[in-house]
């Protein structure tokens, strides 16, 4: 296995692990609008119930799940902010580990090179050599 093949390697599972980091993320903003939403929902209710009139254990009893819905919405930001700095730790792995890929397949480029410009100078003395012997057939002839 090749020194490029094992970076290459090594950079696919870095963007698979940021790619995962990133759907994470989108999971928490999901869940932290769904939660927002249903918490909007709530008070509505709350809201509507307060206008037809309601007692103070009912009235306990939304304000208490309001609470918990608020401690869910905290819990949540926290999950997404910690989520977001692993996008950006893993992110700075990937960028790391693209440019090695990208040392790597420069050095081999100019091992292409090298190696071509050294094909091309065996080839051109051999054609100056073939070019002498028929010079020299054609003199001694």
């Amino acid at each position: 296995m090749t020194l490029h093949k094992v970076e290459q390697d090594k950079e696919r599972l870095a963007a698979q692990q940021l790619q995962l980091a990133e759907q994470d993320v989108q999971q928490n903003r999901l869940r932290l609008q769904s939660v927002s939403d249903y918490r909007l929902e709530y008070m509505k209710r709350l809201n509507d119930r307060s206008i037809q009139g309601i007692d103070s254990a009912t009235y306990s009893h939304f304000h208490a799940f309001i609470s918990k819905l608020d401690n869910a919405s905290e819990q949540v930001e926290i999950a997404l902010s910690q989520a977001k700095a692993l996008v950006k730790q893993r992110k700075k792995l990937w960028l790391a580990q693209r440019q090695k890929v990208q040392a790597v397949e420069k050095l081999m480029e100019k091992y292409r090179v090298k190696e071509q410009q050294l094909a091309n100078k065996r080839e051109q003395k051999m054609f100056d050599e073939i070019a002498g012997q028929q010079f020299i057939r054609q003199r001694y002839q």
